[in-house]
């Protein structure tokens, strides 16, 4: 019985085997060519990988090396700030102290003044030695108020040091100490300009008075904008980076200096992985203007410029093009010599993109005065080149005090709806351009307000921000008269001398 059933069905037992065998065998091949793909794919990564990223041993032995290298360049800076304060005369203590008048006495004992020593702590970085003197680029918020400063190096040796030069704008600062030793090392200056976002970096410093620490992390960000008024275009890590950090290097995978540590964004005082570096770039011309003179030089061509928002950018047209907005130009400076107008959106700079205010201020700043420098600008939705011959920049104080030689002498914002809504403009005023105005200009002098709207400029008439540069530049004769609506309904019209 069984042998007529496997007769009758040998054929389709014998299909069934072979179907088997044939996938057993094309599984078999194709492992075989899967596993030999996988051992090329390994061997082509294993032959283009860099030295560095070839295993985790290796990457290891990068950090010890660029840490030997890097530790002896950065020191720890200590600081002693000496202030007074007033404190109670106790002779009548304790009801003097607390009532020092409950007699009516009308000359009540003052208190003595007394001395305190404040103490500082941060990182600097040793870049130049010049015979027994070394310098060292350190963060201006590290000694600005120092009496006394102390320089601490990698083998605990201490040296008295001394102020250098400061700079509150890019908040740099050199330092200086005296040795005759010939084992002191330099630090060597990268090109911060070369890192990119997921770049390998160590912060080396003193965070918290624990000298010569090194923590690893990457570039998480490039170009971003600091506190205050500093001028920097920082690059942001999140290298652990805490106070006492200030000062120090931040440095690439060659062991080259990329950055100065200098502030974190935090919640609560400690690191948060944001940690900011100042780029060493920026700090170049810096350090050879203190190293030179003691004082950093700053270059200047008179204008006052800004940011715009995207509803301003498509009123002038320069939508998706990078650059900063002359807003006014100061009288007899380099830009009123070299034919730049109010309303021109400047792009580049010696063929070098603009990226946005701070950096056309950082970029003309590191020109020295004379430099002659060419600037492509947008007016009008057309492209200018000028050339301009920078001057040096005077003080802060200087500058501002000067501001009756601004023109127009105001800034400008569109009539957009966040605008219409914050100020409460009425719907009946649908064109015009607002106005704030600077203290002291002529603006200020001729009568026009912050939140005026202009509407007119010589009887022409004033639709968006595009307009107002186009007339304003378009006008001739020595007085331009505004014509501007008030507080929603009173119209004026306001002449202003040039």
């Amino acid at each position: 019985m069984k042998k007529d059933f496997f007769s009758r069905h040998l054929l389709w037992i014998n299909l069934i085997l072979f179907g088997i065998l044939a996938g057993f065998s094309l599984a078999l091949v194709s492992f075989s060519c899967t596993t030999d793909s996988l051992q090329k794919v390994r061997a082509q990564e294993a032959s283009s990988a860099s030295p560095v990223a070839m295993n985790l041993e290796d990457m290891q032995s990068s950090f010890r090396a660029i840490s030997a290298a890097v530790l002896p360049v950065v020191v720890e800076i200590t600081t002693t700030e000496i202030r007074t304060q007033r404190v109670p005369d106790l002779n009548g203590f304790p009801f003097d102290f607390f009532f020092p008048d409950r007699r009516g006495n009308q000359n009540a004992p003052q208190g003595q003044e007394r001395e305190f020593r404040a103490e500082g702590l941060g990182s600097g970085v040793i870049v130049q030695r010049d015979n027994n003197t070394f310098y060292v680029l350190t963060n201006n918020h590290v000694v600005e108020k120092a009496n006394e400063i102390k320089v601490i190096l990698y083998d605990k040796t201490e040296f008295p040091a001394e102020l250098v030069g400061r700079d509150e704008r890019k908040d740099a600062a050199v330092i200086k100490f005296q040795s005759s030793r010939a084992d002191i090392p330099v630090g060597t200056l990268g090109d911060s300009d070369s890192l990119f976002v997921g770049d390998w970096v160590l912060a080396v410093g003193s965070p918290f008075g624990y000298i010569s620490t090194v923590t690893a992390g990457i570039v998480s960000a490039l170009g971003r904008r600091g506190p205050g008024q500093n001028i920097n275009d920082f690059i942001q890590t999140d290298a652990a980076i805490n106070q006492g950090n200030s000062g120090g290097a931040l440095v690439n995978l060659r062991g080259e200096i990329v950055g100065i540590n200098t502030w974190i964004a935090t919640p609560n005082g400690n690191n948060a992985g944001l940690g900011f570096a100042i780029p060493i770039n920026n700090l170049k011309k810096t350090l050879s203007d203190f190293i030179a003179t003691g004082e950093v030089h700053y270059g200047w061509i008179g204008v006052a410029i800004s940011d715009i928002d995207a509803e301003a950018a498509r009123a002038l047209r320069i939508e998706g093009i990078s650059g900063a907005l002359v807003q006014n130009i100061y009288a007899n400076s380099p830009a009123a010599r070299g034919g730049l107008l109010p309303g021109d959106w400047v792009h580049k700079i010696n063929n070098r993109v603009i990226h946005d205010q701070m950096d056309l201020s950082r970029t003309v700043g590191d020109f020295n005065p004379g430099d002659r420098i060419n600037l492509e600008v947008y007016r009008n939705g057309e492209t200018r080149n000028l050339q301009l011959t920078v001057a040096a920049r005077q003080t802060d104080e200087t500058i501002a005090a000067n501001y009756l030689d601004l023109w127009p002498g105001m800034s400008l914002f569109p009539l957009s709806d966040a605008n219409r809504q914050r100020f409460n403009v009425p719907a009946s005023v649908t064109k015009g351009v607002m106005v704030a105005i600077y203290d002291k200009s002529k603006a200020q002098v001729a009568g026009l307000r912050d939140m005026d709207i202009v509407t007119a400029i010589n009887g022409r008439e004033v639709a968006n921000l595009m307009d107002f540069y186009r007339e304003l530049n378009a006008a001739g004769g020595r007085t331009v008269t505004f014509h501007l609506i008030r507080e929603g309904n009173v119209e004026l019209e306001i002449g202003i001398v040039r």
